[in-house]
């Protein structure tokens, strides 16, 4: 219990670390928000534009800028539908229920997002209830969602998380996690264990958080890029990182069908050639992806160096392995070259070039293999 307190309370730790500066951004957007509507605007209470701020940045960084624009749009639909309706129906249950449903319907009619419906229907009960028809209040809510959701944008622009570190941190973890899965799939082939494919298959099942975090983080960096001109010159970068999410993604899916098969592979006690060291070789060449995934502009290991590791694995992946060999043993080879080839396109080559790096496995293969001389 000990052991696992302390694991949580890491856990928590880290959260709090990775969502710090989120949690600074919101609380600076509020008090600003605040001031600009009391301040400048001159409402009196404009309890909204700090709940704006707020809710359009949150804790997450992907998609803040329509966050903002659903915000607004909605309070803007729900005010309007609610008070020309509740002007010309009065107020009660049954035309709180219609004016609800008329501006959650208007909202989602020009909008897919969440937060659009959402605020178009709290708006309109706002104007239904509490604000009599054509009283100034909505309007100035209305206001007040721009003011919010515009300082939040402007403290993204002047407070702004790194666009590209994120989310090379989160690819590093994602090819950490493939590496040791492949590991533990290697020690399993050698040993002929199935506990430790069972363990590395549950490990590959619970990747798919990381990866959804990954376009989450590219999607908040591409952001941060076009609103903070203090990162504008790290577009480039971050297209060469959003290039990876794909393959790194496909590698982890092809590394799951590798445990799955090497686990029925050792279940049937099929014969594997003892030459067939590839996982392992491919378990050990991910470390190298990862260190290069973490380098910055100029440092070592790069993508040549990466692409160099990976494809001394590509070229003992060659189909005399397979010669006697049953079905699961042959899934296996062909899911490690699978998963070289998306791994060669996180290291920077065009599918076309990973795939020429893989020896022939028939006379007249459709992607010629590079030479080796």
């Amino acid at each position: 219990m000990r052991r696992r307190g302390r694991s949580r309370f890491e856990a928590s730790v880290d959260r709090l670390k990775l969502s710090g500066l989120p949690v600074v951004q919101c609380a600076l957007a509020a008090g600003i928000a605040w001031f600009v509507a009391t301040e400048i605007v001159g409402h009196v209470t404009p309890f909204f534009a700090p709940i704006a701020a707020v809710v359009s940045l949150g804790v997450s960084l992907g998609a803040r800028m329509r966050r903002s624009f659903e915000l607004v749009a909605g309070v803007t639909v729900g005010i309007g539908v609610g008070d020309a309706l509740i002007a010309l129906i009065g107020t009660g249950p049954l035309q709180i229920a219609l004016v609800v449903a008329l501006a959650m319907g208007t909202a989602v009619f020009l909008d897919s997002g969440a937060i659009i419906a959402m605020q178009a229907g709290s708006s309109a009960v706002l104007v239904a209830t509490l604000i009599p028809p054509g009283d100034a209040g909505g309007y100035n809510r209305m206001v007040d969602a721009l003011v919010g959701g515009l300082v939040g944008l402007a403290v993204v622009a002047v407070v702004p998380t790194h666009p590209v570190r994120r989310a090379r941190g989160d690819a590093a973890t994602v090819i950490e996690t493939a590496g040791r899965v492949l590991g533990l799939v290697a020690e399993g082939l050698s040993a002929q264990d199935p506990k430790s494919i069972e363990k590395a298959l549950k490990a590959a099942r619970a990747t798919q958080p990381a990866i959804d975090m990954l376009r989450t983080d590219l999607k908040g960096g591409r952001e941060i890029s076009r609103i903070s001109p203090l990162y504008w010159n790290s577009r480039q970068r971050l297209a060469r990182l959003a290039a990876t999410a794909d393959p790194l993604d496909n590698a982890v899916r092809n590394i799951r069908v590798l445990a799955r098969r090497s686990l029925s592979l050792v279940r049937d006690d099929e014969i594997l050639d003892p030459r067939l060291k590839l996982v392992e070789q491919l378990a050990e060449s991910t470390e190298v992806l990862r260190k290069m995934m973490l380098a910055d502009p100029g440092e070592q290991p790069d993508q040549a160096e990466a692409a160099r590791v990976l494809r001394h694995v590509a070229v003992g992946a060659k189909a005399e392995l397979m010669r006697d060999a049953g079905l699961s043993a042959t899934v296996v080879l062909a899911q490690i070259r699978s998963i070289v080839v998306d791994l060669l396109q996180v290291a920077g080559l065009s599918r076309i070039s990973a795939m020429a790096t893989l020896p022939p496995t028939v006379p007249n293969p459709a992607v010629p293999p590079e030479r080796h001389d």
